[in-house]
């Protein structure tokens, strides 16, 4: 592969600038790597604020006065195409292949161009819209916003599968009509990546019919660069957990705040992040009195630091991350992990981590308070994630990314022969 043609791509997403969490973390890491490799990656996203923008990273027309959930929100679609076109007018031979990481107005675009002009469509579904509507949509307005959304995506990119309502992941209406967005939008790709299996299986049970590759994000190269320590908590010590996770809804700090009320031992949390109910979190540890501090948005560096110096990483989720970077990123420094949902199990080590038994905060603490008792699993846990650390880097990642993009890219030439 060493020898293949340097790559011209184009990524275009709805999330990376203004936003902390997985999908930014995985994108950035991705155009680093490719970077190193020697192509060219040039993202297209909406944004606010251009003064510290890297290179090739491009704003597309953005809404003034709108934000979702704290994100920029892209223009129209048509509007973002004139808009490239008129910075790429050779947009067909500019790139080779184009990216596509969301499903709103900026990756609309990408999709539309990428037909438009028969270049191969590379698309990664990052996660769960059905839940993000459930989770942080008022019930009254769940099923409005998931139809204006289906709408607004159905007339750009015509919807030929209708999810309908069932028992399994789709129990409202506002669920079916995200699933119904979520469909279609893949089956414009040539190629769908998805980060889990679990993720795959779903996708194809909703009527994704294109082929499908699981491919895990990974974290930027030089977080593994630094040695890490096998984490041991000392005679007297409380155990330091970390959250670094969007302090948001889906998330679930308030059920894991909970939790921690039912702990039996010394803690101390360190919350990092930023999100729908963060000030919400931090008033009910003040009232509560509880041993958390929450520093909000804060450098990758910053959070890596305490990374280091904690013994175990929180991620409170259930039913609703399909990999979550925060378990990479503690894996890439060898820490501990806690989750509740156990489709987590396939990201990261066996024995690496605590499982709770269920999401309610009583099972929850539970599951921590065996620490107490046995504080040696810290060093047993911290041991596998140590061991397994090296998969998780972006340049191994892309080993498999640039496969598609090539294969798809002599599909494409073959096909005009």
């Amino acid at each position: 592969m060493e020898n293949m043609r340097k790559l011209k791509i184009a990524i275009f997403t709805d999330v990376y600038l203004e936003v902390a969490g997985g999908i930014y973390s995985s994108i950035q890491a991705q155009k680093r790597a490719l970077e190193q490799s020697g192509h060219e990656v040039v993202i297209f996203c909406p944004g606010k604020d251009t003064s510290k923008l890297e290179k090739n990273v491009l704003v597309v027309p953005t809404c003034k006065h709108i934000r979702i959930n704290r994100a920029p929100l892209a223009r129209r679609p048509a509007i973002i195409e004139k808009w490239v076109l008129n910075k790429y007018p050779n947009f067909k031979d500019d790139f080779d292949v184009v990216h596509v990481h969301y499903e709103a107005g900026a990756s609309i675009a990408g999709v539309r161009l990428a037909k438009k002009y028969h270049l191969p469509l590379i698309q990664t579904m990052h996660g769960r819209e059905d839940m993000a509507i459930a989770m942080n949509i008022p019930w009254m307005f769940k099923t409005f916003a998931a139809s204006t959304l289906n709408w607004f995506h159905s007339w750009y990119l015509p919807h030929k599968i209708k999810v309908k309502k069932d028992e399994y992941l789709a129990p409202t209406i506002s669920r079916a009509k995200m699933w119904t967005m979520m469909v279609n939008h893949a089956n414009c790709a040539d190629v769908v990546i998805t980060p889990s299996s679990h993720f795959k299986k779903k996708l194809e049970y909703y009527g994704v019919s294109r082929p499908i590759e699981v491919m895990p994000n990974g974290v930027a190269d030089e977080i593994l660069e630094k040695e890490c320590v096998v984490r041991k908590v000392k005679d007297g010590e409380p155990i330091k957990m970390i959250w670094h996770s969007r302090v948001s809804n889906e998330k679930r700090i308030l059920p894991f705040l909970r939790a921690l009320k039912f702990f039996e031992g010394k803690y101390s949390l360190d919350v990092y992040g930023d999100g729908n109910i963060a000030q919400i979190a931090e008033r009910y540890a003040q009232l509560n009195k509880m041993n958390v501090k929450f520093h909000g948005r804060k450098s990758r560096m910053e959070i890596l630091k305490k990374i280091d110096e904690s013994h175990l990483d929180i991620m409170a989720s259930y039913g609703f991350d399909t990999q979550g970077v925060t378990l990479l990123e503690a894996e890439a420094r060898g820490l501990p992990v806690f989750f509740c949902d156990p489709d987590m199990r396939e990201v990261v080590p066996e024995g690496s981590y605590i499982l709770s038994s269920g999401p309610e905060s009583s099972r929850m603490a539970d599951a921590l308070n065996k620490l107490v008792f046995h504080p040696e699993l810290i060093e047993q846990m911290s041991e596998k994630m140590i061991k397994k650390r090296f998969e998780v880097a972006q340049s191994e990642k892309n080993k498999k990314m640039l496969k598609i993009y090539y294969d798809n890219i002599a599909a494409d030439v073959a096909s005009k022969d």
